[in-house]
């Protein structure tokens, strides 16, 4: 997968080098060309000096071909205007905006760019938005038979209750983080676009539960 990331601070730089060893191809844009130093002489992808929102600079740093986009830079403003660009003019799929201010989090939760805030913020964390790779574990009891861990969820399942995924999986849903906000789940509530869903499992289930909860219900397409 080829990755464009806006933004090479302490996370985007760390994002870029973690995407790179993993056999990615990876751009990185930043207007600041004095921040590639903290890529080192090893790196082999793109330095694009430019606007993380500027079109041209965009298809430099080959958003065409893009299977991911990360906006990390110091700019809420810039972050979320990249994000947007990204998705709805060049059709990037996987994209994600890094904030500080957690009050507009709904805002661009509702504009459907995922974010997250900073204190938050990991390049693990968004590597994860970006690729999906089953459950990530979150707390283990101290026997390690039971274990929270974050879920992919599939869009098949929006407007689903959450009972729905508890029988299908074989798992208890301990909270969903919508719009930013973690939410105890109440009797009825359904899944949205958006939420990031949290449940309880045996350790030894958490695979097939992750591949259940991946897939769309019932088999459907």
């Amino acid at each position: 997968m080829h990755f464009v990331i806006m933004g090479c601070g302490r996370v985007g730089s760390s994002l870029a080098l973690t995407v790179e060893a993993r056999g990615h191809s990876v751009a990185v844009v930043d207007q600041d060309a004095d921040a590639f130093r903290r890529l080192g002489a090893s790196f082999a992808g793109q330095r694009v000096t430019g606007v993380g929102f500027d079109h041209d600079t965009l298809v430099e740093a080959g958003i065409h071909q893009a299977g991911a986009f990360a906006a990390v830079s110091s700019g809420d403003n810039s972050n979320i205007l990249a994000a947007r660009v990204a998705r709805e003019k060049f059709d990037v799929q996987n994209v994600v905006a890094r904030i500080y201010d957690p009050g507009r989090a709904e805002v661009y939760q509702r504009l459907g760019i995922p974010t997250i805030a900073t204190v938050r913020w990991t390049a693990d964390q968004v590597l994860r938005r970006l690729v999906p790779q089953g459950a990530l574990s979150e707390f283990r009891d101290a026997s390690g038979r039971v274990v929270l861990v974050e879920v992919p969820v599939h869009d098949a399942w929006v407007g689903q209750p959450l009972s729905a995924l508890e029988a299908a999986a074989g798992v208890r849903v301990a909270y969903v983080t919508r719009l930013g906000q973690g939410i105890v789940p109440v009797r009825g509530m359904a899944h949205q676009e958006g939420d990031v869903v949290h449940v309880v499992v045996a350790d030894e289930r958490v695979d097939a539960a992750a591949a259940v909860l991946a897939a769309a219900p019932g088999g459907e397409s």
